[in-house]
């Protein structure tokens, strides 16, 4: 699970995480942590920037996933759990996913703003490309350029590039998404989940998900 306290010392880990990063990436939190939940019409309502959403809107279970660009077990659950979750669940009609973010320090952000700028067609995708990549952008000497060097193989200027990371109102929007998590639903690491309302903290294994999502899709 990804910190604030751990954002505060991002310079430091970057460097620790070149040489363990495959190690830390593996980590797994079998069941993640339960906690308090929070009601679901306040969950769903209107956020800064449009949610993105992914299945049928009216899938028994919607899961809101806050994660963070940079956080390396947000980039560990999309390469394990995720891809199952998508095939048996949220293309089945059974769940509605939604990925908010929650930056946990400037690199991160900048990764959010790329995906929103790319379009809400290709948000997912590039969301995907970024996590699959993160090694090779977020952990680097040079991240920005290597963030640039990658946009530009999906089709993104540097022009255009160089705009959005200068997009004030984009910026603040997704922090105020962020914000409002901190605040309202006591969000402080990543990945935290909403399943149906009910927060769990820490990285979720697909069977852990494939066994919540069962049992609420039966209710």
């Amino acid at each position: 699970m990804c910190s604030d306290k751990a954002a505060s010392a991002v310079n430091r880990r970057r460097h620790f995480l070149r040489i363990a990063g495959a190690v830390l990436a593996l980590t797994s939190f079998a069941a993640g942590a339960a906690g308090a939940g929070a009601p679901p019409a306040e969950l769903m309502a209107a956020e800064a920037l449009p949610d993105i959403a992914l299945g049928k809107p009216d899938a028994p279970v919607t899961i809101v996933e806050y994660a963070s660009m940079t956080c390396t077990h947000c980039a560990a659950f999309h390469a394990t759990a995720y891809p199952k979750l998508k095939s048996d669940y949220i293309d089945a009609g059974k769940v509605r996913f939604i990925l908010r973010e929650f930056p946990l320090d400037p690199l991160a952000t900048a990764g959010f703003m790329l995906a929103r700028c790319s379009g809400d067609e290709k948000r997912t995708a590039i969301v995907d490309l970024l996590f699959a990549q993160q090694k090779n952008w977020a952990f680097t000497e040079k991240p920005v350029e290597s963030l640039a060097g990658l946009l530009k193989q999906t089709g993104m200027s540097q022009e255009s590039f160089e705009a959005c990371l200068k997009n004030q109102d984009l910026y603040d929007n997704i922090n105020k998404v962020r914000d409002r998590a901190a605040e309202k639903f006591q969000v402080n690491a990543t990945p935290t989940f909403f399943i149906n309302g009910e927060k769990f903290s820490g990285e979720l294994t697909a069977e852990s998900l494939a066994s919540k999502i069962d049992t609420l899709a039966k209710q």
